[in-house]
């Protein structure tokens, strides 16, 4: 049944959910309010707005938002306005892309750095950037900054702050506009990637100028395999490097952001050598102390570029960690046997009679045991599964060589412990490598959310080893205290 209110209901009724109040403004008049009805299409609501102010050719004009962002209102965007947001009425994309674009050319040099000012502004709007670029105004920029140095070499002398306010309004644009993925990053020219990585070097002291081309170099080598070649051949890590020696922590983000770029994108086979390289020069020394020590909080954005050099850096042992000991590999099994001699300091060998060489064996399988293998007479089976394959071993190796008082304390104290309360040093490695691989998330790619960044990662180059040394002495530790048995291996892993 249907219900009807009653004729002297006093109940008020919610305005129509397409009308909404705004104000409009247009320069040297009082602000027009009005109802805009969103079912209406918007050209004849600005036709509306323009017949109040008497305004001809209602076509060349357009509604914008009246704040900080200037952005345009579209049909796709215009159920974003809310009731008694404050609009202005000004000139139409196409427009003000045309204007800008003769403005930009000017040969007064005050008026192209308004122009330029105001490119920078408008560019961040998509609907301005499409209307833009349809002029071929990326071009545009690229020609006048190949150009620039050149064009105004005497001017640089003269009007050195005005040569560089216009450089760092013109890279502000194009990469407000190239943000906007309209363009593909594929049409770039060689002397355009030459001059922008020279601004690195040359504009250091210019934090504007460094910020912008430091962005480019990085969009330039994760949008583009070719351009990736190109601004590699250009740019050392030597070069970027003092970046990060200063005070400004975004100029120091961008530069670890190059950094990362040119790593993820780097071939396989030239990945280890770009880590050798970072090795070479102090790196993640350098980022401790100027970044992570540093006086001041780590922003969001820096953490997470912390986090992707540290998730690709573990990246590099993936091959390790997903190759399968061979058995019959000497080199391999070689590793094993140096275990085994550090640990026990090996008594002179037994000669090689044929009698000699069964005790040899039973002398070896004993000692396997002692190390914690579950297979005792031919431990490489124990690295046949993968994860975590070699780079259990290698760990391991790390750990007898590095920590070796350590290593042999631990394989002592549990070769003299009753069976079942050992803590077995060869299942224990194979099982917490295991699980670090799976923390620190090895052979994953980098998230684009995740800032979790560990700060020890940064005090060593063997951090993933070293990581593995604190913790199968935890291990060890926690094992003793909780008295387990082989049966509580789990519950003692999960505690450290």
């Amino acid at each position: 049944p249907i219900v009807l209110a009653p004729k002297n209901s006093s109940v008020a009724m919610p305005p129509p959910a397409d009308i909404v109040k705004v104000a409009i403004e247009w320069p040297g008049a009082f602000p027009k309010l009005m109802e805009i009805d969103q079912k209406k299409p918007l050209s004849s609501i600005i036709k509306e707005v323009c017949d109040g102010w008497s305004l001809a050719n209602h076509d060349q004009f357009a509604l914008q938002h009246a704040d900080s962002s200037n952005f345009y209102i579209t049909e796709k965007n215009r159920n974003e306005i809310k009731n008694g947001a404050i609009l202005r009425l000004t000139t139409s994309p196409a427009q003000n892309a045309q204007q800008l674009h003769e403005r930009i050319q000017s040969s007064s040099m005050d008026a192209k750095l308004e122009a330029l000012k105001d490119l920078a502004n408008y560019s961040r709007d998509v609907t301005f950037a499409q209307e833009f670029i349809n002029l071929d105004g990326i071009s545009l920029l690229t020609q006048m900054v190949e150009s620039g140095t050149e064009r105004y070499q005497k001017l640089q002398k003269i009007m050195k702050p005005c040569f560089g306010d216009m450089l760092s309004f013109t890279l502000t644009a194009f990469v407000e506009l190239m943000d906007h993925g309209i363009v593909s990053w594929d049409t770039f020219s060689v002397a355009f990637i030459k001059k922008i990585a020279s601004y690195v070097n040359k504009f250091a002291s210019d934090i504007s100028i460094l910020q912008r081309s430091l962005a480019i170099l990085e969009s330039m080598v994760l949008n583009s395999h070719d351009l990736y070649q190109k601004v590699a051949q250009e740019i050392t890590i030597g070069q970027l490097i003092p970046h990060l020696q200063g005070t400004d922590q975004e100029i120091q983000t961008y530069t670890i952001a190059v950094i990362n770029a040119l790593f993820l994108k780097a071939p396989d086979d030239k990945r280890q050598e770009m880590a050798n390289i970072l090795a070479q020069k102090q790196l993640r020394s350098i980022i401790l102390t100027h970044v992570i020590r540093a006086q001041r909080a780590i922003n969001n954005e820096m953490a997470h570029q912390l986090y992707v050099l540290q998730v690709l850096t573990f990246n590099l042992l993936e091959d390790r960690m997903m190759t399968k000991m061979d058995p019959q590999d000497q080199a391999q099994r070689d590793i094993i046997f140096e275990l085994r001699r550090i640990a026990f300091d090996a008594e002179s060998e037994p000669n090689n009679s044929s009698g000699s060489m069964e005790k040899r064996k039973s002398m070896y399988t004993r000692d396997y045991k002692k190390l914690g293998f579950i297979n005792h007479v031919n431990p490489a089976m124990d690295f046949t599964q993968t994860p975590p394959g070699m780079l259990a071993l290698d760990n391991m190796l790390y750990f007898a060589k590095h920590h070796q008082d350590a290593y042999i304390r631990i394989v002592l104290e549990n070769s003299s412990r009753e069976d079942k309360h050992e803590c077995p040093f060869g299942r224990s490695s194979i099982e917490l490598t295991k699980m670090l691989c799976e923390i620190l998330k090895v052979g994953e790619l980098p998230s684009e959310t995740c800032n979790d960044f560990h700060p020890m990662f940064f005090t060593h180059d063997r951090s993933f080893e070293e990581f593995f040394c604190i913790c199968i002495q935890l291990l060890n530790k926690t094992w003793k205290e909780m008295r387990a048995t082989s049966e509580d291996f789990n519950k003692a892993r999960k505690r450290v």
